[in-house]
């Protein structure tokens, strides 16, 4: 069985925080693996007992060309030496970016579909489980997914009156809702939707945790939509890096850590309160040419 061999809770020491009287923890779950980090490793855990349990040839999984879930499964498989497939949204580019570099590095066969072939994901899976593949869902997103991230909580070393964390599906948040109700703990749950429409969030949760009411999806924090940015979020990156040395991510994390430290500002919290900040990992999405260029931009 996997196992993280780390649990950092470490202080976000920033102004807005000291001055409203809450203490912001940030669990940095990014510190797991380089790149089979955060919720991807977590999400990693238990699928990959089923493929033990399987008896299957290799894994196969779906993404996006930039895809940090494509980028974990393609690390993890080569250091446990198991075949793996990456089926990629869109046509094969003349040139591949850097996560797709490195999982071929890793031994990824990548296999690239049209858009309107990918919005039949069952049938491509189909495909795959007859040629012995075990498929895991794009992000990860099943049951055993949201159970690896259930398990999140039980590492925790102090309590928190609320949890936060950015959702692009909804498996992360649902695990943890999950892993607080399964210790009868008193936190708050919130999600980040890092997309427009994010409302099904909470559908996603409630499937996981039916009776749960300690849950907040906030909708006004995903900067455009999915991938997308604004002036505002790349200052803060730059700001939450210079003032306490956290790297964050423009597509996920950021925005939960911008969303705590708006919502600070804004009086939502009671002074004394307890916030953790979940970071998932996934800082590969600083390094496309798109958003190194919006990130330099931003800092000059």
């Amino acid at each position: 069985m996997l196992s993280t061999n780390v649990s950092i809770e470490q202080k976000v020491n920033l102004l807005e925080f000291e001055e409203k009287g809450v203490h912001v923890y940030v669990k940095r779950d990014d510190k797991i693996h380089p790149f089979i980090s955060g919720n991807k490793w977590r999400k990693l855990k238990y699928n990959y007992e089923l493929f033990l349990d399987s008896g299957c040839k290799g894994i196969a999984t779906f993404g996006g060309a930039f895809s940090n879930h494509i980028l974990a499964i393609a690390s993890f498989c080569a250091e446990n030496r198991i075949k793996c497939v990456g089926i990629i949204r869109g046509e094969e580019p003349k040139v591949l970016n850097h996560v797709l570099v490195l999982a071929k590095l890793w031994g990824m066969e990548l296999c690239f579909v049209s858009r309107q072939a990918y919005t039949e994901k069952n049938l491509l899976a189909e495909l795959w489980q007859g040629h012995g593949y075990f498929i895991i869902p794009e992000g990860g997103d099943n049951d055993a997914g949201a159970k690896g991230c259930s398990e999140l909580v039980d590492e925790l070393l102090r309590s928190y009156d609320h949890i936060f964390c950015a959702s692009g599906t909804g498996c992360t948040i649902a695990g943890i809702a999950n892993g607080v109700a399964r210790k009868k703990l008193k936190s708050h749950c919130h999600s980040i939707p890092v997309l427009k429409q994010g409302e099904f969030i909470e559908e996603r949760v409630l499937a996981e945790v039916p009776n749960i009411i300690n849950l907040t999806v906030h909708t006004s924090f995903h900067g455009g939509g999915y991938a997308k940015t604004t002036p505002e979020l790349l200052r803060f990156i730059h700001y939450l890096a210079k003032e306490t040395g956290i790297l964050t991510d423009p597509i996920y994390t950021a925005k939960a850590f911008y969303a705590v430290s708006e919502l600070a500002k804004d009086g939502y919290f009671k002074k004394g309160e307890t916030i953790l900040i979940i970071h998932t990992g996934g800082l590969t999405g600083l390094l496309s040419e798109k958003m190194l260029s919006a990130v330099q931009k931003s800092i000059l």
